[in-house]
Formats: C-alpha cells, structure tokens, sequence
C-alpha cells in the first residue's frame, strides 16, 4: 500500500537511549519536512536543486518542509532523488536506506501464470555511453512469454532474453518490418556462419546476418538480394545478442 501523506506532519516513535543503567525513551515528533531538510543536508542539495529535478517550483519544496503543505504528489519522486524511501519520509520507518520496489502486480500476475515479462528495446540508434542494454537503447515496452516455451528455446537464463522489432526490408523475406524478435544478449561471439544476428555498427543498430571471411572480416548480409553486404573490421562490429525466435501476424 503506498504511504500516506495527505498530512505533512507525521509523527514517529523513535526510542533513544539516554542512559547506560536505566533504559529511557523519548517520543520525538518528527514531520516529512525535518526529513527532507535531512537528506538535503546529507546530500547537499539545495532546495532549488530538487526542485529542479522533481519539476516543481521551489516554493512548493519548501511550503513541504515547513509545513505548510497539505502533503504532495510527488513523493515518491522526492524519496527517489533523495535517496530514500517514501516509507521513510512519511515516518513510518526509522531505516532512510531505499528499500527495493515492492513487486508490481504485472510481475505477481507473471508469476502465478508462469510468464516471462521480457523488455523490448530499439535498438536501432545506440544512446552510447553504457554498457548494458537498458542504458544503450531505449526500452520501448514488454512482452511476456511463456517461461516453459522459453525453456525449449535456449540453454541460458531468461534474464539474458530480450525483445525487438524488424525495421525496414532489408531481412524480407526472412524478417519483415514490426515482426517480433527475440534476442538472447548471452549469445556475442560468433561461432557459426550466416546466423542472424542483433549487432552494432557504426552507433547503429541493425539485425543481419554474419559470415567471417578468411581475411577475419566479417560480412553483414541482408536476406533482401538488392541490399549490398556491409564489410567491416576488428573492433567496427559489436555484437549485442543472436536472434533466436522470429514471430508474425499472418
């Protein structure tokens, strides 16, 4: 259940010891704004700064500190910035560590019917600068499958599979454009001739497939005849999976 925090003044039970031979506690009040005028402080963050990145203005962060504020909507985006929990800032815990996101009900429902949910990305344009594929390209959505099928399907981990779009003709007939394509990213040296391939070249992404000539080039066909094959060299191509599974609205 998400906090409430209709109430900017929430108090908390905190228990402080105060003496080594007799065991006293204390009721300290603490409200939303003490703790975020907290984490700024550890952070040192100015009031401008979050509202910045919480797009709101810094009258309205600072209306929530003093308390002057009814609550606010963007909590958890504050709790986010500040590296901490709404759970925290609420006052419902004395823990400021984030806590893991509680499981969505997409993923609980994934479970009980045993479904992969898997993330589609564009891998069409590189964003640079990452090194896994959520921070390489942009994810676009996700799709489930069955975890048993996939099962059938490969020999590593689920994690490792990943979804795709066909774009363009240059794999026709093989692939056509929106066809669905499953990419196992645990797959990145090429050991086989002409397989199809999710690869990078040149901060582009494209699906192909690759031969390596005797010279140690490789060759990125199109199944499309009228598509002229790309040659590139070492360090030119990055492999980013092989596709396993291609599907199609008939």
């Amino acid at each position: 259940m998400t906090p409430s925090y209709s109430d900017a003044y929430r108090s908390v039970n905190r228990q402080t010891d105060i003496s080594d031979d007799r065991r006293s506690y204390i009721v300290e009040c603490v409200t939303i704004g003490d703790r975020i005028r907290e984490r700024l402080d550890a952070l040192d963050i100015s009031q401008s700064e979050l509202a910045r990145r919480v797009k709101v203005s810094q009258p309205t962060i600072n209306a929530l500190i003093k308390g002057g504020a009814a609550g606010s909507k963007h909590l958890h985006v504050i709790a986010a910035e500040l590296e901490t929990s709404p759970a925290w800032l609420a006052g419902e815990t004395d823990d400021p560590s984030p806590v893991a996101p509680r499981k969505s009900a997409v993923d609980a429902l994934a479970d009980e019917l045993d479904l992969a949910v898997l993330p589609e990305y564009d891998i069409g344009f590189s964003m640079g600068g990452g090194t896994t594929l959520s921070e390489q390209y942009e994810q676009t959505g996700i799709v489930p499958f069955s975890r048993g099928w996939l099962r059938t399907m490969m020999s590593g981990h689920v994690s490792e599979l990943f979804v795709a779009r066909g774009d363009g003709d240059s794999m026709e007939p093989t692939l056509k454009d929106g066809d669905i394509v499953l990419i196992d990213s645990a797959q990145q040296t090429v050991r086989a001739q002409d397989r199809i391939w999710a690869v990078s070249y040149g901060e582009l992404g494209m699906i192909k497939r690759v031969r390596r000539t005797p010279q140690g080039s490789y060759l990125l066909m199109s199944d499309n005849p009228n598509v002229t094959p790309i040659e590139c060299f070492d360090g030119e191509m990055q492999v980013i999976g092989r596709v396993v599974w291609i599907g199609r609205r008939i």
